[in-house]
């Protein structure tokens, strides 16, 4: 049994608020806010009509937040917090997409064998093994041209 405060509803409408009230559960007294702002958007008699639904709570949940996305937004509504959020979804997609790929290019470099004008090779660690155009002679071992003493 409920107390004898009518509900947000019925106190917002000014009428005696019955026992079998259909705005009592989902519009309790204690918030008048919740009601008045979906009875500005809907109007009483569309939110009676969706509560005779089966699944009353969601009606009700679906109400208010179309009503306060519609306070927000008066021409796009809830209309327009699902583009931005679906606007953000693309955005993050995209960034995910943006940074899987950079890792698959850095794991693909650390995978790959160093080429082999980079990797170290044994002939040039002794100067000796240098093959003979890579040992250059020293200035006391020069070859003169003999005309071009002065």
């Amino acid at each position: 049994m409920r107390s004898c405060s009518p509900c947000a509803a019925c106190k917002l409408l000014r009428r005696r608020c019955a026992e079998d009230c259909i705005f009592a559960p989902y519009f309790p007294s204690q918030d008048p806010h919740r009601f008045a702002i979906v009875h500005k958007v809907f109007g009483a008699s569309n939110i009676s009509k969706a509560l005779q639904a089966n699944q009353r709570g969601d009606a009700a949940s679906s109400m208010v937040y179309e009503a306060n996305a519609r306070v927000r937004d008066p021409v796009y509504g809830c209309v327009g917090a699902i583009s931005y959020l679906q606007n953000q979804v693309s955005q993050l997609q995209m960034q995910l997409t943006v940074a899987q790929t950079e890792l698959l290019r850095i794991k693909m470099q650390q995978d790959l064998p160093s080429p082999p004008y980079l990797a170290p090779t044994n002939n040039f660690n002794n100067i000796d093994s240098q093959p003979e155009y890579l040992n250059f002679p020293s200035s006391t071992n020069v070859i003169q041209d003999p005309s071009l003493k002065t």
